[in-house]
């Protein structure tokens, strides 16, 4: 049933029209993933978009099939800024992780729908590429200094040239790496995470990086929003001789205000923003001089059409760009952040996943990288499908929280912001 009232007030040059639109969420790579296709009245010509919300996926589910799928039937497809404009303002009380990856999911399948209606990719109705690909980073993990350095020696020889360096420490509530049980014995919470002894052992965990990696590798490590401002600074200041590529997210979004002084006093880039779930927070961002490289979660802002924005602001303002790549973003959010890469001259770095082939069986046209870098798709649209009878055998668990958001705690028992 077609809502007059959502409705666009102008004739539509042709009988195009959207007709369907709902999700389907899968987790072939055991992380549950949310993508929104929408249909057209046009055999066959649909869209995919990524609206994943690992943690509270079943309520991204029912904003988009309950909320908003019934205000853009009978919209023409062509309508993206319009569509997305009123959905946005729909709910009244807007923003928020929920409803911004409900419509990111839907803004990125109308871009898809373009692409295919021209026949060219996505970054062509941008203006082009400005880049043949987007360099890109992962991460080296381990429980120890010398399994990550191993690690990170691994990717290196794969082509990559950054690597984000994690390790282990006492407990289990250690970010990036594992983490070794009972590490507090006697304490309140034996398996707790303890900032003092962070701050006096990452220092080692670069200073062997370098003796063994040399100066060329690009290395990046993530704090993981866990420290205050003076803790921050203590780190970055430690990390001086190492020469880092940037250091992410030091500070809980909380304490964004802060951020300015940080990047001040720091020797290295800032990154940070992945926790980051509104248009306007991430405009302050590069607007106050918090940061070095933006770093958004692209369907937690509210998809494409949004966060070209971002990306022209952090142009206008000399901030890099670098969108958040985990497993907990689907391969049609992944082929979404690649576009944004090549058509942007504000581009900096882009976090990669390797997706296991099962994500590629479910997926077709995944992206893949190949010696560092990762290229736009050149297939119409994102150049991604999706098999949805393969994505049945597949079925998600319901995260009800991330293992380092809802049970990290210090020694003395505390919970630790993520």
């Amino acid at each position: 049933m077609i809502m007059p009232e959502t409705q666009a007030p102008w004739q539509a040059r042709d009988g195009l029209r959207i007709t369907g639109v709902r999700t389907i969420v899968t987790a072939p790579g055991g992380v549950p993933l949310v993508v929104v296709r929408v249909d057209t009245s046009e055999p066959g010509l649909y869209g995919l978009g990524c609206a994943t919300f690992t943690q509270r996926f079943h309520a991204v589910v029912a904003a988009i099939e309950q909320h908003l799928a019934p205000m853009v039937i009978g919209r023409h497809p062509s309508d993206i800024e319009d569509i997305g404009r009123m959905l946005h303002y729909s709910s009244y009380w807007r923003g928020g992780p929920v409803h911004n990856n409900a419509l990111s999911g839907i803004d990125q399948a109308l871009w898809d729908i373009a692409g295919k209606r021209f026949g060219v990719p996505v970054y062509e109705l941008l203006g082009g590429r400005v880049r043949a690909a987007a360099a890109v980073y992962t991460g080296a993990r381990g429980g120890t200094v010398e399994e990550s350095i191993e690690r990170a020696a691994a990717l290196a020889g794969q082509g990559y040239r950054y690597v984000r360096l994690q390790a282990g420490g006492p407990g289990l509530g250690t970010y990036g790496g594992a983490g070794t049980p009972g590490g507090y014995p006697g304490s309140p919470h034996p398996d707790g995470w303890d900032v003092g002894h962070y701050l006096r052992t990452t220092p080692a965990l670069f200073e062997r990086a370098r003796e063994v990696l040399g100066d060329e590798l690009g290395l990046l490590h993530d704090a993981h929003n866990r420290l205050t401002p003076k803790e921050a600074v203590v780190l970055a200041r430690s990390l001086e001789p190492y020469r880092l590529f940037f250091l992410e997210d030091p500070l809980a979004p909380e304490h964004f205000d802060r951020l300015p002084e940080v990047r001040a006093a720091a020797p290295m880039p800032i990154a940070s923003g992945e926790l980051v779930s509104s248009v306007t927070d991430a405009a302050r961002l590069i607007t106050s001089g918090g940061v070095d490289y933006l770093r958004l979660h692209v369907s937690a802002v509210g998809g494409l059409t949004p966060v070209r924005k971002l990306a022209a602001l952090c142009e206008l303002t000399g901030v890099r760009t670098a969108w958040h790549g985990p497993p907990d973003v689907s391969p049609v959010g992944a082929a979404a952040n690649v576009t944004l890469d090549v058509t942007s001259p504000a581009f900096g770095i882009q976090e990669a996943h390797v997706y296991p082939e099962t994500v590629h069986e479910v997926f077709p046209g995944t992206l893949r990288t190949v010696n560092g870098y990762i290229a736009p798709s050149e297939q119409p649209g994102w150049g991604i499908d999706l098999d949805e009878s393969a994505a049945r055998r597949y079925p998600p668990e319901t995260h009800l929280h991330e293992r380092w958001a809802a049970r990290v705690r210090r020694p003395d028992g505390g919970l630790e912001a993520p």
